[in-house]
């Protein structure tokens, strides 16, 4: 299995469910078992994702030091994620609050404290990834130096920039120009998805360019074959909340993809995983392991 050094962040994510959005005024309201406090964040939640699938991880990120980051760490470790690079550097630990309905739209609001204005030792990432095949770097800023150091190496770099509305977008550019697989969203596309991949492809050098479309599936685009098609969702159990399904397909189109070096089976392979995932409230919970996924893969797709 190959070994893969993530970069992201951590945080501690709050879900409230509600009946429906807009939210009617009520001094009070009483949401019996609606209430749940996990761990979550991107790196966290792709690190998980990977470590189920079987990949040896090597998560980089930063907490506080305070109760949240013990609350981290103690997930870290009944996940079996090695804890030795995450550094205790922020004035506080990252939180979220995410809102969700019935019909699984999600609201997001994201605390991300002072990592943003905090730097990751260079020292603590070099020997991380020299002993890693690719590399995960998050859109979060803390990646960003590793960008330069990493495509210096020749190391393969995965990353995923989430809502995007601008092809020359000054936060995600650097993240957009180093990555071989890129992942986003459809949500604030400026342009069909179709004809934004392209524009992807003119003004970036991603080999694979993956745009998630919610319940309408992903549109896979594969440079070296021309290839730009929407694939179709795939239905496993009931929605419970969307939220981590991104993150989820993420990880699985990785994992299949660095398996096989085929990204046609991945893409089916990844659809699967993020549709039971989101049978579940937390972002970071419902990941099947390798062999979960496989036979499920061997039930839908006859694979």
């Amino acid at each position: 299995m190959a070994s893969i050094l993530v970069s992201g962040l951590i945080n501690i994510e709050t879900t409230l469910r509600i009946s429906s959005f807009p939210i009617a005024y009520a001094p009070v309201h009483y949401p019996f078992f609606g209430v749940d406090s996990s761990v979550s964040g991107v790196g966290y939640n792709v690190a998980k994702a990977l470590g189920r699938l079987g990949h040896p991880v090597r998560l980089l990120s930063m907490l506080g030091r305070d109760i949240a980051a013990q609350q981290a760490r103690s997930a870290l470790a009944q996940d079996g994620l090695d804890a030795r690079n995450v550094l205790d550097l922020l004035s506080a630990t990252p939180q979220s609050v995410i809102l969700y309905d019935a019909q699984g739209r999600r609201q997001i609001h994201v605390d991300l404290k002072d990592i943003q204005e905090r730097a990751y030792p260079e020292d603590r990432f070099l020997p991380a990834m020299d002993d890693s095949d690719w590399l995960v770097l998050c859109n979060i800023n803390f990646s960003r130096p590793f960008l330069r150091i990493a495509r210096a190496a020749g190391k393969p770099i995965a990353t995923d920039v989430h809502a995007v509305s601008q092809i020359d977008d000054a936060y995600n550019r650097d993240f957009m120009q180093a990555a071989n697989v890129l992942f986003m969203s459809h949500e604030d596309l400026p342009a069909a998805p179709e004809e934004w991949a392209r524009r992807v492809w003119r003004q970036y050098g991603a080999d694979i360019v993956v745009i998630g479309l919610g319940a309408d599936g992903a549109l896979l685009c594969v440079r070296r074959d021309n290839f730009i098609e929407r694939i179709p969702t795939l239905v496993t159990r009931p929605v419970v909340n969307t939220l981590g399904a991104g993150d989820a397909l993420f990880a699985a189109f990785l994992h299949g993809y660095i398996e096989s070096g085929d990204p046609y089976r991945a893409i089916r392979q990844a659809q699967l995983f993020a549709s039971y995932k989101i049978g579940v409230v937390s972002a970071a919970e419902g990941f099947l392991d390798r062999r979960s996924l496989d036979q499920l893969c061997a039930e839908v797709l006859g694979t």
